[in-house]
């Protein structure tokens, strides 16, 4: 997920309901979702299929009830073959009692009819053009509000929507699309099929009025463009740049996990969301002058960071939001250069060290804000990135690169906590990370250093004296300095070993010290006040 200059609608993404169920294993759902233009009511049939990871006669789902508002989902038909079961719906629980009790790993179906009009989850409006839509968007814990589910992140599903609509909508949704049918002169049906395991948080169908450009395959993977026909030509432009950057993933991580890459113009309210194989833009993003390539490529990084390889609870956020934001700097890296990783580098070391004043929190933390939208900042996102940056540099970047591909390979389609990470890159770099890790996820803050030099002209050397000043950890990093002559030449730059409360350094160069420079290539996370 992308954040961009939008005003939220915070409408109470509940930590409390975005608790993992461990007693049982979604294998797949199905969604029969009936669409109109009468009314913003949804009629639904859904097929559960559970793996029970314990004994049991009783279990639950998550689906929001009823509202004083109107809004909700009513169930009025809840079955196991053809027999119908006792439940009890309340406070977004859909309580289910067995006729017997299930033994551990056997699998079972559940059907369960409902209706009702969502009070999020599934967005249904009208775009910029005044069409109606409807828009899934889930993130994070959303899904709920119109689907029967387990709302977490670490129970991953296929799932396969098959959707009746008014005939004039195109409908996209996750997956491949295996039939579309006409019903009869008014309705339309569109069944999509995802094989692959994924949260629900991604899982998503889009009905609007569409054009659509089928673009290219990248690797024997479709990439497509579905946009708003009145703004065609200016979207099939702006999501041009989607097949390199595909491209690029793919052969530097691993294989694309989904059968199909769709970039839509949409009514997410993100900046982009990441839904696996069918990407939903904000729909300003079309402006005609490509000047999205950030927004595409860190959505489409998510694809195998947050969608593939996912976080397994919410306090892992950065798995998925860091890792994307610095994917999307190392693209620009091979397709730009050094000089622009820099340039965004530093703009988020200030953004990282101004979010610091007011929230000094770590990036891993074990409580949850009450809402989930509060774990989308600075932390999970630019301070991820330089997380992961710093360790680029801390192991190399061969061994990052081997440890990237090892991480995704082994948790392809699968869920990881920070610690996984961690073994991972410490096998692939034969170093111990743990005071790495420690200081730079667990730990808040970052390194402010005082740092005063003076040249002495009768030895050529240069003293260099550092003081950590943050409260709290004494963070342990190497920084490099530059030193300049009176010409503006760099005379040398050195690495130093910064371990301690107070370091003294001395460096001796050809020529006289007329100015240093901290970290001239945008290399680690500080602030400093420099005096000479």
């Amino acid at each position: 997920m992308r954040i961009v200059l939008l005003v939220f609608w915070i409408i109470g993404f509940n930590a409390a309901a975005s608790t993992p169920n461990r007693d049982i294993d979604i294998v797949h759902y199905k969604f029969e979702l009936i669409l109109n233009d009468s009314s913003d009511a949804i009629t639904g049939f859904a097929t559960v299929t559970i793996k029970f990871n314990k004994d049991l006669n009783q279990f639950s789902l998550d689906l929001t009830g009823k509202t004083p508002d109107g809004k909700g989902m009513e169930v009025y038909s809840l079955k196991q073959n053809n027999t119908p079961l006792h439940f009890n719906h309340r406070n977004g629980n859909l309580d289910i009692t067995l006729k017997n009790e299930i033994k551990a790993g056997t699998q079972i179906d559940i059907m369960i009819s409902y209706r009702g009009i969502p009070s999020d989850g599934l967005i249904i409006s009208k775009n910029k053009y005044g069409d109606r839509t409807f828009f899934g968007d889930n993130w994070p814990n959303r899904a709920h509000h119109w689907l029967p589910v387990v709302d977490h992140p670490s129970d991953k599903a296929s799932v396969e929507f098959i959707v009746t609509s008014p005939i004039h909508y195109e409908v996209v949704g996750s997956g491949i699309k295996t039939e579309e049918s006409t019903l009869n002169e008014k309705q339309k049906l569109t069944h999509w099929k995802e094989d692959t395991p994924i949260s629900t948080k991604v899982m998503v169908i889009g009905a609007a009025r569409f054009a659509i450009q089928y673009a290219e395959e990248v690797d024997n993977i479709p990439v497509e463009f579905w946009v708003y026909p009145q703004n065609k030509s200016e979207g099939f432009r702006d999501y041009a740049a989607a097949p390199k950057m595909l491209k690029f993933f793919i052969d530097n991580i691993g294989p694309y996990a989904f059968k199909k890459l769709a970039n839509v113009q949409s009514k997410t309210k993100y900046g982009g969301m990441e839904n696996a194989s069918n990407i939903f833009y904000f729909e300003n993003s079309v402006t005609g002058n490509a000047q999205v390539d950030d927004l595409i490529a860190h959505e489409i990084a998510h694809q195998w960071f947050g969608n593939s390889a996912s976080e397994a609870d919410w306090n892992h956020i950065w798995l998925s939001e860091g890792f994307a934001t610095y994917f999307t700097h190392l693209y620009n890296e091979h397709t730009y250069g050094k000089e622009r990783r820099a340039k965004d580098m530093e703009k988020e070391r200030q953004e990282v060290v101004a979010y610091f004043k007011n929230s000094p929190l770590p990036i891993v933390y074990n409580s949850l804000p009450e809402n989930l939208i509060d774990i989308l900042n600075a932390n999970s996102y630019q301070k991820g990135s330089w997380v992961l940056h710093m360790l680029r540099e801390e192991i190399g970047t061969e061994a990052f690169w081997t440890g990237i591909r090892e991480y995704y390979r082994q948790y392809f389609n699968k869920n990881a906590e920070t610690a996984d990470f961690q073994r991972i890159m410490e096998k692939a770099s034969g170093v111990k990370l743990d005071n790495f890790f420690k200081q730079w996820l667990y730990n808040p803050g970052h390194p402010i250093l005082d740092v005063s030099w003076k040249y002495n002209a009768k030895t050529g050397i240069t003293d260099i004296s550092i003081e950590q000043k943050q409260t709290g950890m004494v963070f342990n990093f190497p920084l490099e300095v530059s030193f300049y002559g009176n010409d503006g030449e760099i005379l040398a730059t050195e690495k130093l070993k910064v371990d301690g409360k107070k370091n003294r350094f001395s460096v001796k160069t050809a020529q006289k010290t007329n100015k240093i420079q901290l970290d001239p290539g945008i290399n680690l996370l500080f602030e400093s006040y420099l005096r000479k």
